[in-house]
């Protein structure tokens, strides 16, 4: 069991990263938010140049390690594109993949050209024959037409690459507000000279660097190469987003805290991150059910890892 990246597919994060830096960064968001129907626009051709869609992160563990940066990446952005969601697809430049819950399915897919295949926690697949009138943060209820009941091994990797986004807006949240404390004056000094910003600093810190870690064994876990159970890579999957769930709220409300008012306006960044981060937080499902259903699943035997009986 390898927990890092290679040295490609942190290379390619970052060139990624610097790609949709020049493409307009934070502009890419409010455009998008201005304009919906202008998502695919703003931001399909970036992908398209930086070989996104040739990934195959199903069958190839490289790609799947380029994959989980690229999502970072774009989570780092708050970029307005479902891209985890495109890279879960079963296929290569196949139909995106949304996991959804079984009751009111929806996902952050608004406006952006198809097609779009739905599973389910229990790997009930279907195909998405519609979209609602976009909700806010790009939120679309699906209209669904069944396809199969036998998607379960897609599922963990649905579930995996939304952390990974979510991740990338926790690394930002944080170096934003680190900065912002270095810059802030209070009684003569920095704010980050006092004991308990650095202290709130550090705990949002441990969440995140703990997200980390169990995003890198997650994203081994569902890979090809793992020989992992697809039910226990599932748990796996659950696993990380709990506690990528718990971790984005210890993060940003640190973030929001020492930003003060000025961090629920839409002049600072944090304020479009944290909205942008909801439904990576509430769908498929939100900190409750997902404690509720990893906790079903284990009850009794406990995950399965290095120190498993």
């Amino acid at each position: 069991m390898i927990l890092e990246l290679s040295d490609e597919a942190a290379e390619f994060g970052r060139q990624a990263q610097r790609a949709f830096e020049v493409a307009g960064g934070d502009q890419l968001l409010q455009q998008a938010e201005a304009k919906p129907d202008t998502r695919e626009a703003l931001v399909g051709p970036v992908l398209a140049e930086l070989g996104a869609w040739d990934l195959d992160p199903r069958t190839d563990a490289d790609s799947l390690e380029a994959a989980a940066a690229l999502c970072r990446s774009a989570g780092y952005w708050a970029l307005p594109y479902p891209v985890a969601e495109r890279l879960s697809s079963a296929t290569p430049g196949g139909a995106g993949l949304v996991v959804v819950a079984e009751n009111n399915p929806s996902a952050p897919i608004a406006l952006v050209d198809g097609p779009w295949e739905a599973v389910t926690l229990d790997g009930a697949r279907s195909t998405v024959v519609g979209t609602s009138a976009v909700r806010p943060v790009f939120v679309a209820e699906l209209s669904l037409s069944s396809v199969d009941a036998v998607g379960g091994d897609l599922v963990a990797l649905g579930l995996v690459l939304p952390c990974w986004t979510l991740l990338g807006m926790m690394d930002r949240a944080l170096e934003l507000t680190v900065a912002h404390v270095k810059l802030r004056q209070q009684f003569g000094q920095p704010l980050s000279g006092f004991q308990g910003v650095q202290f709130q600093l550090t705990d949002a810190e441990v969440e995140r660097s703990g997200v980390e870690i169990l995003a890198k064994h997650a994203l081994w876990s569902a890979g090809p190469s793992s020989g992992v159970p697809t039910d226990v890579a599932l748990d796996d999957a659950l696993a990380l987003r709990m506690a990528a769930i718990e971790a984005a709220e210890v993060v940003f409300r640190v973030c929001h805290q020492l930003h003060g008012a000025v961090g629920f306006c839409d002049e600072t960044t944090l304020s479009w991150l944290s909205r942008y981060s909801q439904p990576l937080r509430r769908l498929p499902f939100g900190l409750s059910a997902t404690r509720d259903l990893l906790t079903g699943r284990v009850d009794g035997r406990g995950l399965s890892g290095l120190y498993s009986a």
